[in-house]
């Protein structure tokens, strides 16, 4: 199996990989592709209710992992597994923009305490080990150029995207003060099969989905004439999986991206795929205009001039393939 140019089986064959949030829908998706590719695979989560944790995501290959259900912050659980392991996906936390402005304490112990506790776990029992840790776009606030860089200055305008930069900031520093091997991926929305789909509280793509396949109108808010970009989860394991095993990744901060639509494209598109459907335009909700990032598209040549990194999937054939999954397992994730 290849990621872009790179032959991963030799890097990753009889690998201990710890991946924490394990049971969400990017470390589940990254889980089951390390254990295609030979890696010994432990899962740390503690399923929060408030996050895309569902173990239905470790269906059909949950006997090849070991799952630990703990918080990260828990040393007595995590030190132990730590010690021995080649490489940690650091993906635990909160991306709920919304939900940060409700709950903000719970969102900084979650996305910035918590990771501090777990890099000093990193360097006082296993400084070699490698990171590769997750953030958003969400860290670049309202921007004015378009796509955005690494070089945007950071400017949250919610707490979630204050927690994740300076969750971000600890990793680096990490890698500049210890030494220590870290990378960090600054994403954009991932979509695809095990995403959460019961509510907007995470990602309106996922919704839109659930909305669309009971046969329900698809909301859009604004004009429609807002500008997104998708990346497929099968594109973002790729990128964490090399960003982890390319010596260029280590102590960088990554952008990823695509092509960017309209929330009115997407709807249609959506509609167009699925065979039938509706949407209508709505204002925005007054408790959503404040956290609005308004138009959004990444830049992701650094990425690519470094790692060799491209999102390969086709946002049709990533869409089409998610509208199946959940018309055949979309019970498993309304609840």
């Amino acid at each position: 199996m290849k990621i872009a140019s790179v032959d991963a089986i030799e890097y990753y064959v009889d690998k201990k990989v710890i991946i924490t949030g394990g049971a969400g829908f990017i470390g589940s998706s990254l889980a089951q592709r390390l254990v295609d590719l030979g890696a010994q695979v432990a899962l740390v989560d503690i399923l929060d209710p408030d996050t895309g944790a569902n173990l239905f995501n470790l269906n059909g290959f949950k006997d090849k992992i070991q799952l630990t259900l703990t918080d990260i912050t828990d040393e007595r659980v995590m030190v132990p597994m730590i010690r021995d392991r080649d490489y940690l996906f650091n993906l635990a936390g909160l991306s709920s923009h919304l939900g940060s402005t409700q709950n903000p304490f719970k969102d900084l112990e979650g996305n910035t305490t918590a990771q501090l506790k777990l890099l000093e776990m990193c360097r006082v029992n296993n400084p070699a080990i490698r990171i590769v840790f997750a953030s958003t776009r969400q860290i670049y606030g309202v921007v004015d150029k378009i796509p955005v860089n690494e070089n945007q200055p950071p400017a949250p305008i919610d707490h979630n995207g204050v927690s994740k930069l300076a969750a971000g900031y600890y990793h680096l520093l990490y890698h500049k003060l210890y030494g220590m091997w870290t990378a960090t991926l600054r994403m954009t929305n991932v979509y695809g099969p095990r995403m959460r789909v019961k509510d907007e509280h995470q990602n309106f793509l996922g919704w839109w989905i659930r909305l669309l396949l009971e046969g329900k109108e698809l909301p859009v808010y604004g004009d429609g004439r807002r500008i997104r970009d998708f990346n497929y989860i099968d594109d973002v394991v790729d990128a964490l999986l090399l960003a982890m095993i390319n010596p260029a990744a280590n102590g960088q901060i990554y952008n990823l991206g695509a092509e960017p639509v309209t929330l009115l494209e997407m709807a249609k598109l959506l509609i167009r795929l699925n065979g039938s459907g509706s949407y209508r335009l709505f204002p925005l909700p007054k408790n959503r205009s404040k956290i609005d990032i308004g138009d959004y598209a990444g830049d992701y040549a650094k990425i690519k001039r470094q790692l060799g990194w491209n999102p390969g999937v086709r946002l049709e054939d990533g869409i089409s393939r998610t509208l199946e999954y959940y018309r055949q397992f979309g019970k498993q994730y309304y609840g």
